[in-house]
């Protein structure tokens, strides 16, 4: 079950470097669509729970079953390397590799994230409307009403809680449980970002995906923040993030972005609107100062530092499996 110490380094480093490739097809694009077909079957009628239920289980289980078969298969063919007396001194399962290279530069999201923020601020540099319709791009907020200091704020709290979801959260699920672990924790976190919403029409129906998703990220978010602040030297903001990450409407949420307030001295949540609907959200921090580009800097070189922290535990974790 174990990834391979080469090709977690050599996925990672695709992803660090590149980010998301924008011309290839990715497979949450297929995740996406296959919730979405799911969704319009099957939320209507009675039984929207048990329904919301079995489509969430079913795909995360899916995916996991499928790409533990995609790697089983694949670890037949493999390169051997012989002696001089024709005996196999090597066997390297190389298609194997390649897929688990794959499905750990798929799977990670820190530099496409940053990529993002980045734009946030320089649109918002050029225009207010420029921003909104940037930070649309981030969070699912309604943004159109959104002034300068909110659209900053959306777009770091996005920042904070997609380190751990895009990437501390993949990372953690791969030490675990190998590439198929790492693939089912994206099908579970793309499953909440659809569905897992107490609207109206996905209240019922969305809340097995949401409670799992909520399950998946318990660890990983509080990682997370204890990942940030170590990043920012400043250890005594623990105190800080235990007290305020429990102030938003997530269970896991709120500890990063709380890790990324206390760092930046500033103030997150409040009310906001999701397709039409306030949610009346906790502040988190108490600092409502104006935020900067210099801030956006920081927050980025914060999660840099973090992500190579826990990608180096993992890569130890990784090689020791390989070698032990």
């Amino acid at each position: 079950m174990g990834t391979n110490p080469f090709a977690l380094l050599v996925g990672w480093l695709l992803d660090f470097i590149f980010g998301d490739p924008q011309r290839l097809p990715h497979p949450i694009v297929w995740f996406g669509k296959m919730i979405a077909a799911g969704e319009h079957r099957l939320n209507k009628g009675n039984a929207r729970k048990a329904k919301g239920a079995i489509l969430a289980i079913g795909l995360i289980l899916m995916v996991f079953g499928l790409a533990w078969a995609i790697r089983y298969v694949l670890s037949i063919f493999a390169l051997f390397i012989f002696d001089g007396t024709n005996q196999t001194i090597y066997q390297i399962p190389i298609f194997l590799y390649i897929f688990d290279v794959i499905v750990v530069f798929f799977c990670l999201a820190g530099t496409t994230l940053i990529k993002e923020v980045r734009e946030v601020f320089l649109a918002l540099d050029r225009s207010l409307e420029e921003g909104r319709t940037q930070v649309a791009r981030i969070v699912g907020r309604d943004t159109s009403e959104l002034s300068a200091q909110e659209v900053r704020t959306a777009a770091l709290e996005t920042l904070a809680e997609n380190l751990s979801d895009g990437v501390i959260a993949p990372l953690f699920w791969l030490a675990l449980l190998g590439t198929p672990g790492m693939l089912a924790y994206k099908m579970v976190n793309t499953l909440d970002s659809m569905i897992g919403y107490k609207t109206e029409r996905y209240k019922d129906f969305g809340c097995w995906a949401a409670h799992i998703d909520d399950i998946a990220n318990y660890i990983p978010a509080r990682l997370t923040a204890i990942l940030m602040v170590l990043a920012s030297g400043r250890l005594g903001l623990l105190q800080f993030v235990w007290k305020n990450g429990r102030n938003h409407a997530s269970p896991n949420s709120g500890y990063p972005e709380a890790a990324l307030a206390g760092i930046l001295n500033c103030r997150f949540g409040g009310p906001h609107y999701y397709f039409g609907e306030l949610f009346d959200k906790p502040y988190i921090g108490e600092n409502e100062r104006v935020l900067t580009t210099g801030d956006m800097k920081k927050a980025v070189r914060v999660n840099r530092t973090a992500e190579i922290i826990m990608f180096a535990i993992v890569l130890a974790v990784s090689l020791w499996g390989a070698f032990c």
